[in-house]
C-alpha cells in the first residue's frame, strides 16, 4: 500500500469552489484501480493549502492507471483551475506505526 500526498496551493478566493470539486471528484478516485482512500485536509496555518491524501494498492495504479485515464482528465478539469501552482505530488510508505 502507498500513500500519494499532493500539497496543493489555491488561488486566493477559490477555496470553495475547490472544495466542492473534489467532493465532485471523489467517485473518480473510488473507482479507480487499486485506490482505496481518499480525503482533503486543510491547512489551519496557511487556509490556501490543501493536501489531498489518496491511498493505492501500487505506485502505478496512481501515475500509470489513474494518470492515463479519461477519469484524471476529468478529475483536472474539476480543480487545476483553482491551483496556484502545480501540485507537488510524493508517494509514501508507512515506516512505523505509532499506535
Amino acid at each position: 500500500m502507498v500513500v500519494e500526498i499532493a500539497q496543493i496551493e489555491i488561488k486566493p478566493g477559490l477555496e470553495a469552489e475547490f472544495e466542492a470539486g473534489v467532493a465532485k471528484a471523489a467517485p473518480l478516485f473510488k473507482r479507480a484501480k487499486g485506490c482505496t482512500a481518499m480525503n482533503l485536509q486543510r491547512s489551519l496555518e496557511k487556509p490556501g493549502r490543501y493536501r489531498l491524501f489518496v491511498t493505492w494498492d501500487t505506485v502505478e495504479d496512481h501515475t500509470v492507471d489513474f494518470r492515463g485515464s479519461a477519469d484524471f482528465q476529468e478529475w483536472r478539469k474539476l480543480v487545476a483551475h483553482c491551483f496556484a501552482q502545480p501540485a507537488e505530488v510524493e508517494h509514501v510508505r508507512e515506516a512505523v506505526k505509532g499506535f
